[in-house]
């Protein structure tokens, strides 16, 4: 029979923003030595999430249903940010909410704004419902706010997305900079904020909250610094009556409850987000001296991954498929001129010796 697809549907590639590296490990019929691609944590979760997780696993935490409101993990993190508890909606990771922010405010035809190269899960979205996405360049490896702003007022654009830091380049604007990009929005645009890697930048700060402004929803992440990418949680923050949007269309069971006891513990924990930002800088520093001893280009990261630069695609393409039948998962930019790097995950000191060992011989050098 004929499917009924919808018209917007049937347009569509029959396709997902990524190949997960359990796919790639199906194909090799092996696991991964280093999976060092999809930008997760390599250290675990917090102590306290863990104590946390195997208190209540054979019990409530399996048992029930997800608080619908995700009640005492909005009320940490209003004290967390020093922000109302209104002004914040906790979902099944960014991922999820860049989905719901785009069925609440773009309707068939709308014209979105992103970067080129940028995270494709947005795009995703954008195509997904309907909206025109139209791309600017990057410059000098950095998202370009102003060429943001530009497009955004030329095609009248419903949103437009910034991530900061930046995903797939790992670098970062300042606050002042951001600022600079909010005061200039056009009417009727919204700014995504998407602040995945915000714990890790050490270069620049985020810019301030101000909850009073409602063309800037804030997106941020226990997937990353947290370790909980498996978890799938995380939260937007922005004016109340935006917010308010979200939980006329989402679905209030999204976030199962482990997930939300082991984001309340992760946030009570004050030793796992200086562990990790130690552990995530020394790894990003046993990457740039790889790269620098192998005289390969490399770009300074605010994020917990490394882009280096292999001098042209057809050999950063090459390597990523070696580095696979090596049994390495690594990802990297698609989209000219950014698709000559590989971007380097931060792993465990054990992954990045395999990485680097596999690296120096694909390259012909020694050690």
């Amino acid at each position: 029979m004929s499917i009924p697809f919808t018209p917007l549907v049937q347009g569509l590639p029959a396709s997902v923003p990524f190949t997960g590296p359990e796919t790639l490990e199906r194909r090799l019929g092996k696991p991964f030595r280093a999976r060092l691609g999809a930008n997760e944590s390599a250290f675990g979760i917090s102590t306290l999430a863990t104590q946390a997780l195997q208190e209540h696993i054979g019990t409530s935490g399996c048992s029930w249903y997800g608080d619908p409101e995700n009640h005492q993990l909005r009320a940490l993190l209003s004290s967390q940010h020093g922000i109302d508890m209104d002004n914040i909606c906790v979902d099944a990771g960014i991922d999820a909410l860049l989905g719901l922010t785009v069925r609440m405010l773009v309707q068939a035809g709308d014209a979105v704004v992103t970067s080129l190269g940028a995270y494709p899960t947005f795009n995703y979205h954008v195509n997904g419902f309907g909206g025109q996405l139209h791309t600017v360049p990057y410059a000098d490896h950095h998202e370009d706010p102003q060429a943001l702003l530009e497009s955004a007022t030329r095609h009248k654009a419903r949103l437009v997305y910034l991530s900061n830091p930046d995903n797939p380049m790992g670098t970062s604007l300042s606050a002042k900079t951001v600022q600079s990009m909010i005061d200039q929005l056009p009417a009727g645009c919204i700014l995504l904020l998407d602040e995945a890697y915000a714990e890790f930048m050490s270069d620049h700060q985020p810019a301030a909250l101000d909850m009073s402004n409602p063309q800037v929803l804030r997106y941020r992440t226990f997937s990353k610094a947290y370790g909980m990418a498996g978890m799938r949680i995380g939260y937007v923050m922005g004016h109340a009556d935006v917010i308010s949007g979200f939980n006329r269309i989402r679905n209030h069971f999204a976030v199962n409850r482990l997930a939300q006891i082991a984001a309340e513990a992760s946030l009570q924990d004050t030793e796992i987000l200086p562990q990790v930002m130690q552990q995530v800088s020394a790894g990003r520093q046993r990457i740039y001296d790889l790269a620098d001893e192998l005289q390969l280009p490399c770009l300074r990261s605010s994020t917990n991954f490394v882009a280096v630069d292999l001098g042209s695609a057809d050999k950063a393409n090459a390597l990523l498929q070696q580095f696979e039948q090596a049994g390495i998962f690594l990802r990297k930019p698609m989209v000219a001129p950014h698709d000559t790097y590989l971007r380097i995950g931060v792993g465990t000191e054990q992954e990045h010796a395999v990485f680097a060992d596999e690296l120096r011989r694909l390259l012909g050098r020694a050690s």
